[in-house]
């Protein structure tokens, strides 16, 4: 399998870019995690979010939404102890805060995945691109959809990042594979 040159740096950039990255994503949980995660990288390289990925799951019960949702800032306090994730409060509080959003959005648009996919008119955006390329930071669509999502009251959502969320979750196919659809 061809993969951009980021992709070929470990085992796990390597099985996330083969099994994940790109592919469209319609499970709210996994779009959920998705989020989460690429809130973790701020700052942080991707390699190490991938490698607390598994103690992530395990803090955020599996990112199950509605157990998520009910944390307490006394459950914050006991994960800002935990060395194996990301121990920033912000982000472990936008965790939980983005998880009662998504509640509020699935009992009015039925699924986190309707909402979002609804954001960038249900089909990924394509992007052509080559082995060495790399795509930019941010566009004119992650900018459009951190806005609305802002108003909707998502928390640690940049353009920046939820470009790279469209990336991962399948809105934007900047695979190397797409010219073949």
């Amino acid at each position: 399998m061809k993969r951009p040159l980021w992709a070929q740096t470990t085992k796990e950039m390597q099985d996330y870019y083969d099994n994940e990255w790109g592919i469209e994503c319609h499970d709210d949980r996994q779009l959920f995690e998705m989020l989460s995660l690429e809130t973790y990288q701020i700052g942080l390289s991707w390699q190490t979010v991938l490698n607390k990925r598994e103690a992530f799951n395990q803090a955020f019960y599996h990112y199950d939404i509605d157990r998520v949702s009910s944390m307490t800032d006394e459950d914050v306090d006991k994960l800002l102890q935990n060395p194996q994730i990301i121990r920033n409060r912000r982000k472990l509080e936008s965790t939980i805060h983005n998880a009662q959003v998504i509640l509020r959005i699935i009992k009015t648009s039925g699924s986190f995945d309707n909402y979002l996919w609804s954001l960038s008119e249900d089909f990924p955006v394509v992007i052509k691109v080559g082995e060495d390329d790399v795509l930019p930071p941010k566009t004119d669509l992650s900018i459009e959809i951190t806005n609305q999502l802002k108003k909707t009251g998502f928390k640690m959502v940049g353009p920046v990042t939820i470009f790279s969320f469209m990336q991962a979750a399948g809105l934007v196919n900047g695979r190397l594979d797409n010219q073949a659809q």
